[in-house]
């Protein structure tokens, strides 16, 4: 492993938090020391400037710079309550692009950030050409970024228990199987991500669950955690019988890829690096 892989892995990662919905930040005042910047003042001003680039590329900074309190304790023992940052993968990216590139720990942040922050859209002739496990890596993104605002309505819809209502979503669209059978089925462990083992077609058809459902949640005024699993489960079922009726795969059916998404990162983060 060289040095841009230890580096990488045992900080950016390390600092790395997963909220109560599965989506993953990192915190400014935790990322501010690795990028080698000793004062928040001058930090800041990269978090801003970050921020202009976001709104500049018609990205909404509140979904990616969401502003908290953060209560820290100074030399005197005082309790003060400074402002903080959870950053999105995609808002730690554009600070490192618009941090001192004379910093070593700022390239390297640069390799890092940019493995899943990709463009957003790309045309459908520019999808035709990617690989299979390129398709699957920008796919990935879309579900992972339409999951955050899944979770969002469904929470506003009156939904607790998100286990569960994943549950209802994938028993829906794979005829009666939970994200546990479904890891066993193609044979990984329960704690890791059954997205993260899926090819471009399935992910595909989990990307339009989770795209309809949202809207449904709204559409109907969903106010309750009963009807929004039942919704869910609904919405899976019609995009099966979607497939169905025009002759596809079924999801179930569609083979297990042997390298999940993780160990494809790994290998374009090895490629950025040499």
């Amino acid at each position: 492993m060289n040095s841009i892989e230890q580096y990488t892995e045992k900080t950016f990662e390390n600092i790395k938090h997963i909220d109560e919905y599965g989506n993953e930040y990192w915190e400014a005042r935790e990322l501010m020391p690795l990028l080698e910047y000793s004062k928040w003042e001058n930090f800041h001003k990269v978090i801003k400037r970050a921020m202009i680039a976001c709104q500049t590329s018609n990205n909404n900074i509140l979904d990616h710079f969401p502003e908290f309190r953060k209560p820290i304790v100074g030399g005197k023992g005082n309790v003060q309550n400074v402002i903080d940052y959870h950053l999105s993968r995609y808002a730690c990216y554009l600070i490192v692009q618009n941090a001192n590139p004379r910093k070593k720990s700022v390239a390297l942040g640069q390799t890092y950030f940019a493995i899943q922050t990709r463009k957003q859209e790309i045309t459908e002739i520019e999808y035709s050409k990617l690989s299979e496990d390129e398709k699957r890596l920008y796919t990935r993104i879309l579900v992972n970024n339409k999951n955050k605002y899944l979770f969002k309505t469904a929470k506003e819809a009156g939904v607790e228990n998100f286990g569960k209502f994943n549950n209802f979503g994938y028993r829906g669209l794979y005829n009666g199987e939970t994200a546990k059978q479904i890891a066993k089925r193609k044979n990984i462990n329960e704690n890791e991500d059954i997205l993260d083992y899926m090819g471009s077609e399935e992910l595909g058809a989990n990307l339009f669950r989770i795209t309809q459902t949202e809207a449904k949640l709204k559409k109907d005024n969903i106010d309750n955690e009963a009807a929004a699993c039942q919704t869910h489960y609904n919405v899976g079922k019609t995009v099966r019988k979607a497939i169905e009726e025009l002759g596809g795969n079924m999801p179930e059916t569609l083979p297990t890829p042997e390298k999940s998404i993780k160990e494809l990162e790994k290998e374009e983060l090895k490629k950025i690096a040499n």
